[in-house]
């Protein structure tokens, strides 16, 4: 007997390592396929379309469980092998046939045969995880006993998936990555197939092996290029493209929406400063006013500010990129010789980081921060569940910029839409600071001709022969080309920048067609300049993806999503109750949305806040939600072990204390590596996801095998608390929005300690 209880735990014991493994290859390969398809679509169709599209594909995870449990012959382990099959196979072709639907955004709500290209789209790109979700359902209910094991495995598994495509989208490209992302789903096919299937997957991994050379045509959307094309990179960060525009200049493209020049210069510096077409806005006359002008060039793209502050005498420039890639091209890549190799001369430094994170980091003062149009037009850092945004134009960052610079410096910033809003930020920075009379520490230059506006903010108060001379001179003829909204002349008294600056932003804000409340750490929402005000349906005619307008574009994609969701989703999950066969109480399905609700919530905040720690790079994301993934997954494995109030008391604290805890971390450890930044993340999030990994694997002893219904609701209440947290962040900030999150746990933890059944 002792023998045959032996064998049978021995069988048992690698039943269970087998399932892990499928789970944990599946679950990585899911995640992998969001996160890819974020980065190829934000490149191809901006990345507040992308958010849209993703969003509403993620929901086929727990429409795919749903199905699980309407259709229990689905559950049969036997169909295991043909769904790995189906799945591998539509995480393949979906985003190929996607791009080729050729869809046109800014016509979505206006045409009906755009509106159906979407809805196509949508259904393409959730079958994947429509399919997987009927796999991890069907797992998660016939072994439910085990929850804490599997549930274990999933969220390790996305952990690493989160991990793994990062790297690969580094190592091999983003149309590379996308393909490779498909051999776990088609190992687990191996693993639990036999004859047949087994053969089937490993013709599918050679097949999927043979179609990567043909991979960058099948991902790029076709379209007219500005230029002819002379190299093209794809990784994690961006989607790369050099323009040719002729012997005098080069440009990259960034996600097809960034562009930055790079200036042709074969190392002769005398022939150099005979040209005055370095840069569109010089700033000489500044660099001139110090003697050894230590110079940083906050976002230098192509190398134009480095090459034009070089030119004019800058004894020390700081380079700082946060696109490595882009700064490798100039240091030893494809950018090296047509740029002059500046980026090698002793006087630069050059430094792949976030702008932000290397002002505070810097020991020294700059005379002059310069910064030329950065933007981050790309969802990445936030994955597909959340509008991308960083932190270079808050309240905090001025502060910051002011702080940096030395005793006559000048921070000098020029955008295209943002400065209104910038001037609010400036003016409260300074007050922050007790600066007597801030209205005297800045100037605003407008360029019509170029749709342009300079912001320059002084640590002295300006001279008058400063404002006449800082960008170019302020002559009567050249009025046209260049003149100041502040200070200004008395027939210019009326425009906004002045307004703001004289009667505050307040004054301004009913009469503005954009947002221009100033933004902080805490909402540091700059490109969501949009107002409900401005919402009306013959502006859907052609909708641009960007707010400078101030059309409400991310608002009306949040709203789309939750219609969608509260009016199809959430009631299909109503459709087990019509069934006959056990049911899951309303008390346990509405469990299993909050706590759904409560980890996106919570998960989306930790990734946009801890940005500012770590800096808006790919390994922003790969840290911070790998450890979440990797903790919360440790912490299913030991659900049992606590109370069951315990984890949600825990979230609750730990959110409170992040909210003061957080603002004093940035001051005090902004100044380390990149590497200790990490490690400090790290070891507070750690923690956090722990306990966030055992609400499910507790609520999962209370429905027995109906888990996969409450796996359902779970996945609909995930992208309900993805666009949640959007509009609570967009309003209120990331400490409400988190707050809330800790609250929805609490709510969940008095559902969880009612003793009675839920089936």
């Amino acid at each position: 007997m002792k023998f045959i209880n032996s064998i049978t735990k021995s069988t048992q014991f690698k039943e269970s390592l087998k399932s892990s493994l499928v789970i944990f290859l599946l679950s990585a390969s899911l995640i992998s396929t969001e996160i890819i398809w974020t980065r190829v679509f934000s490149a191809e169709y901006f990345y507040t379309f992308a958010f849209l599209v993703l969003s509403l594909s993620i929901l086929g995870l727990g429409l795919g469980s749903l199905t699980a449990r309407l259709f229990p012959a689905l559950k049969n382990p036997k169909n295991y092998p043909l769904l790995f099959i189906i799945t591998s196979l539509l995480m393949v072709a979906s985003p190929v046939l996607v791009l080729k639907l050729d869809i046109d955004f800014t016509k979505v709500f206006s045409s009906g045969i755009m509106i159906l290209k979407v809805l196509a789209s949508v259904l393409l790109l959730s079958s994947s995880f429509f399919a997987g979700g009927i796999i991890l359902a069907s797992y998660f209910s016939r072994s439910h006993k085990k929850i804490d094991i599997l549930y274990t495995a999933d969220l390790i598994g996305a952990g690493f998936g989160v991990l793994m495509s990062v790297v690969l989208m580094n190592l091999f490209e983003t149309h590379i990555a996308l393909f490779l992302i498909v051999v776990p789903v088609l190992l687990c096919g191996i693993i639990l197939s036999r004859h047949i299937h087994k053969t089937w997957c490993s013709i599918l991994i050679v097949l999927v092996l043979c179609i990567i050379p043909f991979s960058k045509d099948l991902l790029t959307k076709q379209k007219e290029e500005r230029a002819t094309v002379i190299f093209e990179h794809w990784d994690a960060m961006a989607k790369i493209k050099i323009f040719d525009f002729g012997k005098e200049a080069w440009g990259i493209n960034i996600d097809n929406a960034a562009n930055s020049p790079v200036i042709a210069f074969d190392g002769n510096w005398e022939q150099l400063k005979t040209k005055d077409n370095i840069t569109s806005f010089p700033v000489s006359y500044l660099i001139n006013q110090f003697d050894s002008c230590t110079f940083l060039s906050l976002g230098a793209g192509g190398g134009g500010d480095v090459l034009h502050a070089l030119n004019q005498g800058a004894t020390e420039v700081h380079a700082v990129e946060v696109n490595s890639f882009i700064n490798k091209m100039l240091t030893s890549g494809f950018l090296k010789d047509f740029s002059g190799n500046i980026y090698n001369d002793p006087r630069v430094t050059v430094a792949s980081e976030d702008g932000r994170i290397y002002v505070k980091r810097f020991k020294d003062k700059f005379d002059i921060i310069y910064s030329l149009s950065s933007n981050t037009f790309s969802a990445f850092a936030s994955g597909s569940f959340a509008l991308a945004e960083n932190y270079l134009f808050t309240t905090e960052a001025f502060v910051d910029y002011y702080q940096s610079l030395s005793d006559k410096g000048y921070l000098v910033m020029e955008h295209q839409f943002y400065i209104p809003r910038m001037v609010g930020e400036v003016m409260d920075a300074l007050k922050v600071l007790n600066v007597d009379k801030p209205e005297e520490h800045i100037a605003v230059y407008n360029f019509p001709t170029y749709r342009r506006k300079v912001l320059i903010v002084s640590k002295q108060p300006l001279q008058e022969e400063t404002l006449n001379n800082a960008i170019y001179p302020l002559l009567p003829e050249y009025h046209k080309y260049i003149h100041l909204l502040y200070p200004c002349a008395d027939s210019l008294k009326h425009n906004m920048v002045n307004r703001i600056v004289t009667n505050g932003w307040q004054s301004v804000q009913n009469k503005s067609p954009i947002d221009i409340s100033p933004c902080t750490d805490n909402k540091p929402f700059i490109a969501q300049l949009g107002l409900m005000k401005n919402f009306s349906f013959d502006k859907l005619t052609k909708v641009m993806p960007w707010e400078f307008m101030g059309f409400p574009v991310s608002k009306l994609l949040i709203i789309i999503i939750l219609i969608v969701v509260t009016a199809v989703i959430i009631p299909l999950n109503i459709l087990p109750y019509f069934r006959k066969g056990p049911k899951i109480k309303a008390q346990g399905l509405l469990y299993f949305f909050t706590i759904g609700f409560a980890f996106m919530v919570v998960e989306i905040v930790l990734i946009q806040k801890y940005t500012l720690i770590i800096g808006a790079s790919s390994y922003t994301l790969m840290c911070i939600l790998f450890v979440l993934l990797l903790a919360s997954g440790v912490g299913s494995k030991f659900a049992y072990k606590f109370r069951n109030y315990v984890p949600f008391v825990f979230i609750l604290a730990w959110v409170i204390a992040d909210i003061f805890v957080f603002p004093i971390a940035i001051n005090n450890i902004a100044d380390k590596s990149v590497i200790a930044r990490m490690a400090y993340t790290v070891m507070w999030i750690f923690p956090l996801g722990f306990f966030m990994g055992m609400p499910f694997v507790k609520g999962t002893k209370k429905t027995g095998e109906l888990i996969d219904w409450g796996f359902a609701i779970n996945g609909a209440a995930s992208v309900v608390g993805s666009v949640i947290v959007l509009i609570l962040a967009f309003n209120y900030g990331f400490n409400v929005a988190i707050l809330s999150g800790a609250v929805a746990y609490i709510f969940a933890m008095t559902l969880l300690l009612n003793k009675k059944r839920w089936y």
